[in-house]
């Protein structure tokens, strides 16, 4: 059963295929049918301790780790749990996504939505090409707490090109590691064609830029609707008036008319 399961199951790094070399696609796949993908650009900045040049205190540095392409990648699907773990530099850091799709009561009745609900993310301090001169090296984890992100309409894929950070604690006396994410698309169920990601929910962030964006042009447009319309308010009425017989203003001309 196992090994039916395994061979029924696919997972591709397909980040080759993205512009942007910052940028990560990974896709799983069941039964010949997709239901994980997720896009995002991704960097985790984690603070770790080195000897100060005395050798008798600590001192705080900062590792930048980006997501590197290759990753190896595994996946799985359920109907209201869903999960994505991503590893690279044999193994030496370790990303874990966990989604849940929940319901809730509305106005409106019962509602789904799904969520990111969990981050995990494993580092090794021995690994030199970030960590250098680190104190007591070894594998740390960083964890979410009570987290409650990408929240998203079931059916629907979330989208946001703005940067978010979220903030992991660290087994590495409680150290703050931040997750970066940039240029996210992702959807973890209910994808309804292969490879194609369902309509897109925007992030509030990406919304209220949208409407910075476009907000110049609206006003610009009723802007000059105004001024169409008060041009032609004032034609109409000069030519309602120009029809109109003229009663002088001088009481003497008056004898004149009729």
């Amino acid at each position: 059963a196992a090994a039916r399961l395994a061979a029924e199951q696919e997972v591709e790094n397909l980040s080759g295929l993205s512009p942007n070399p910052e940028k990560d696609i990974f896709v799983v796949r069941e039964n010949r049918t997709t239901c994980l993908m997720a896009e995002f650009a991704a960097k985790f900045i984690v603070p770790y301790d080195v000897w100060a040049s005395n050798y008798v205190d600590l001192i705080t540095e900062q590792a930048d780790i980006p997501l590197s392409r290759g990753a190896e990648m595994k996946g799985k699907c359920g109907t209201n749990e869903s999960e994505l773990e991503i590893s690279w530099l044999e193994q030496a850091y370790t990303l874990k996504l966990i989604f849940l799709k929940e319901g809730h009561n509305t106005s409106r009745g019962q509602e789904a939505f799904w969520r990111l609900s969990r981050i995990q993310f494993t580092y090794d301090t021995a690994e030199r090409t970030y960590f250098k001169d680190a104190v007591s090296p070894g594998k740390h984890t960083a964890n979410s707490h009570h987290l409650s992100a990408l929240v998203t309409p079931a059916g629907k894929s979330y989208e946001c090109q703005a940067q978010q950070t979220i903030s992991l604690v660290s087994s590495d006396h409680q150290k703050s590691v931040q997750l970066l994410l940039s240029e996210v698309r992702v959807q973890p169920f209910d994808i309804a064609a292969d490879f194609v990601f369902s309509e897109e929910h925007k992030c509030p962030v990406d919304q209220r830029e949208q409407l910075e964006e476009t907000l110049p042009l609206i006003l610009g447009l009723i802007l000059g609707l105004v001024i169409v319309i008060t041009l032609c308010v004032y034609h109409i009425h000069h030519k309602l008036t120009a029809n109109q017989v003229q009663i002088p203003r001088d009481r003497s001309q008056y004898k004149h008319m009729g």
